[in-house]
């Protein structure tokens, strides 16, 4: 499939307000205005005010903007869609100014305020989105680990963010809408890590992956789904251009080259055009740059700087954190091209298959697959796990971001101790969200929750009786540790969870020693302990639940051999379960994903490993319906969709 209906060439036709809004917003194909980059002072020896702009839509020379509030140069640039903002200045004493302009006039900067550590040698480059721009590491005879920023709508000092993870500067600075990643810098020597933050969150940097080789004083630009470093000094001036999948984690891959070597420039893009412009090869220079960040290549010229200039600060008001055109993975499309993400309402479709044991090798794997929930067929590589899991790790879904949680892995201790991510935009590997509560595994087999908040119920411990009653939650939107919740009834293990948008059920289980067949449920917005809701038609461990906005269901499972039970209750409500319908094939420790319409089960033990996938619709009771497939028997994976029930 290609892009999102219509094409920025093609968009005609009637198209009603809401779905032109969310075109703009979340499919990026609507037709927008041209993209001008900024360049922000400099130095040729002498220190430069000059403000100059291109279109980056279009190659040619720059033309004259206006003036910083004074000449300096080695700050940073950031923008939003409206402004552009430039801080950091070495004037030639280090500066803690931050100063904006507009980008659709011409005209000098104004003050907006000052930030929390006065700094520069940054790197000519910031990160951010149209909220929030970011403002890392820097030197002012120290290094700084500083990581801060602001709101670009607003004028005012900056926050403090957080750390990287190391002190540095003349790094590379560049993001998407929702990651900033820096690369690279001095201190002690030439880098070549990578860290990341989060923008929507505050916290330390973490550890993304390495670029190359080590570098410093590199151009970064970005796209919505990937992350550049042109040229730099390593220590000698290199040509290279280097990039990372956002999505992802792991190491940077070479891209092709630039026209010559130079360093100490600007980089930014309008999310298509990645730029590189001026810096030294070995004198101060005016060479302007262009490579397509869509596909590997080298560089061209584009045109030149009004002034030649080293150490400018540089920007976009289109860069990859603003970028409209925000294109998925080109098979994450239903057939009408309108992306199968689309959430909200219980409706997103891509269900994730996560981790789990494979009959094959009897080994414990970290890939994650994904289907599309509302058909029939096979499955897809998305990605991997940071580490092999299995049994009854708690999974947990927002209509953007997928969230794994614990699980049992085969080296000592034998269980994670974080909790994962990724987002279901773009395929890619699982990220670090922080830690978990209770050190443990075989937590709820399925996935309670709400748009905002995703709980975990229940869990094997080392500790006798090594069952345990603990509850506990993340706020998916941000990163960091997860919270105490509250208590279950019991001490539990391997029960089945399902919610709607304001209640978490957990159902039946494994409570030393004896299976259970207890319902349970908690308030998702609140904390507290568990309440009782009913109870199961068998006792039973290690089912899977699921739901729609309506109904929860509980399925599989074993007492002890495995069954092909279908529970169902109405969460609205309390009371006993009711028996739905049969699985096509009897079996424990399956994973769910559901699109709220439909709930498909995968893989399980039977008690041999299984590639059973099958399905029921939700809101009538019957049997299941073959789905496909699995690639490999696989039991005690994880499951997460972007619209279950708890996102209705």
């Amino acid at each position: 499939m290609s892009n999102s209906y219509p094409r920025r060439d093609q968009a005609s036709g009637i198209w009603k307000l809401n779905q032109i809004t969310k075109n703009i917003k979340d499919q990026g194909t609507w037709p927008k205005s041209t993209c001008r980059g900024l360049f922000g002072g400099g130095e040729n020896p002498s220190l430069s005010n000059v403000v100059d702009f291109i279109t980056i839509e279009s190659a040619g020379n720059a033309t004259n903007f206006g003036d910083l509030t004074s000449a300096g140069a080695d700050g940073g640039g950031c923008g939003s869609y409206t402004r552009a903002i430039f801080w950091g200045l070495r004037t030639p004493g280090i500066t803690n100014e931050i100063q904006y302009t507009q980008f659709d006039s011409t005209g000098n900067c104004a003050d907006f305020g000052n930030l929390v550590q006065a700094r520069s040698y940054t790197g000519g480059g910031g990160g951010g989105n149209n909220t929030r721009s970011i403002m890392a590491g820097g030197s002012n005879g120290s290094q700084y680990d500083n990581i801060e920023f602001i709101n670009p709508a607003s004028v005012g000092n900056a926050t403090d963010f957080g750390n990287l993870q190391q002190a540095k500067y003349s790094i590379g600075t560049t993001s998407n809408n929702t990651r900033c990643v820096i690369g690279g810098g001095y201190h002690p020597g030439i880098r070549d890590e990578i860290d990341f933050v989060e923008i929507a969150s505050t916290g330390n940097a973490k550890d993304f992956g390495n670029l190359t080789s080590t570098i410093q004083q590199t151009m970064a630009a970005a796209s919505p789904t990937r992350a550049f470093w042109a040229g730099g000094s390593a220590p000698g001036l290199v040509n290279t251009i280097q990039y990372v999948n956002l999505g992802s984690l792991g190491d940077a891959i070479n891209f092709g080259d630039l026209t010559a070597s130079y360093a100490r420039g600007a980089g930014t893009s309008d999310g298509r055009i990645g730029i590189a412009a001026g810096g030294i090869n070995p004198s101060a220079t005016n060479i302007i740059n262009q490579y397509n960040m869509t596909t590997a290549g080298n560089a061209t010229d584009f045109g030149d700087l009004t002034v030649a200039r080293a150490r400018p600060g540089g920007t976009s008001n289109n860069h990859g954190g603003l970028a409209f055109d925000n294109p998925r993975a080109p098979e994450l499309y239903s057939p009408t091209e309108m992306p199968l993400n689309t959430g909200g309402s219980g409706l997103g479709n891509i269900g994730l298959f996560m981790g789990g044991q494979q009959e094959s090798g009897d080994t414990i794997v970290s890939t994650v697959s994904w289907l599309n929930v509302s058909t029939t067929g096979g499955f897809s590589e998305f990605g991997n796990l940071i580490n092999p899991l299995n049994n009854g790790m708690g999974t947990g879904a927002s209509t953007t971001r997928s969230i794994a949680y614990a699980g049992y892995t085969p080296v000592s201790p034998y269980y994670s101790g974080v909790a994962q991510y990724n987002e279901f935009s773009t395929k890619g590997n699982y990220a670090d969200f922080g830690d978990i509560v209770t050190d443990g595994y075989s937590l709820s087999y399925g996935m309670s929750g709400s748009l905002t908040r995703a709980i975990f119920s229940g869990s094997y411990v080392p500790s006798s009786p090594h069952n345990s009653d603990q509850i506990a939650y993340v706020t998916m939107a941000t990163l960091g540790n997860a919270s105490d919740f509250g208590n279950l009834l019991g001490n539990n293990q391997n029960g089945a969870a399902a919610s709607n948008s304001t209640r978490g059920l957990t159902m039946g289980g494994y409570s030393s020693p004896a299976r259970i067949n207890v319902i349970q449920y908690v308030t998702i917005s609140s904390t507290g302990n568990a309440t009782d809701f009913g109870d199961l038609t068998e006792v039973k461990d290690s089912p899977t639940g699921g739901s729609s906005s309506t109904r929860a269901v509980c399925a599989g499972g074993n007492s002890p051999t495995q069954l092909n039970i279908i529970d169902f209750v109405t969460t609205a409500s309390t009371g006993n379960a009711q028996d739905f319908g049969d699985l096509t094939v009897a079996r424990s420790s399956l994973s769910t994903v559901s699109n709220s319409l439909r709930l498909v089960f995968m893989g399980g033990s039977t008690p041999s490993y299984s590639n059973v996938v099958d399905y029921i619709t939700i809101a009538s009771e019957g049997n299941a319906i073959d789905y496909g497939d699995l690639a490999s028997p696989t039991a005690g994976s994880g499951g997460s969709s972007n619209g279950h029930g708890g996102l209705s």
